[in-house]
């Protein structure tokens, strides 16, 4: 868990294959982290570990199958998934 950080200070950074496609401030998000973490503890336990998805902003784009997605937050730490196409070929 990170702790000491200023919520309206961090960045989200989003990279596809090493390109970075994203790079925007938690205060261009719709619902502020503590306002997200405040609905969702209202109905469930959130757990050291948890991952709150909360969609995306513009410009990340389409993703092709084998793409590898990082997203970042500095201070906080970073994800990173290979996207598979899980559609009928």
């Amino acid at each position: 868990m990170a702790t000491g950080l200023e919520p309206s200070a961090l960045r989200v950074r989003t990279e596809v294959n090493g390109q970075e496609r994203q790079n925007y401030p938690v205060t261009d998000m719709v619902f502020s982290p503590a306002d997200l973490i405040s609905r969702l503890s209202f109905d469930l336990t959130l757990e050291p570990g948890d991952v709150i998805a909360c969609g995306t902003s513009v410009g990340v784009g389409s993703l092709r199958d084998g793409d590898v997605v990082t997203v970042s937050i500095e201070g906080v730490g970073e994800l990173t998934n290979t996207y598979e196409d899980s559609a009928p070929a």
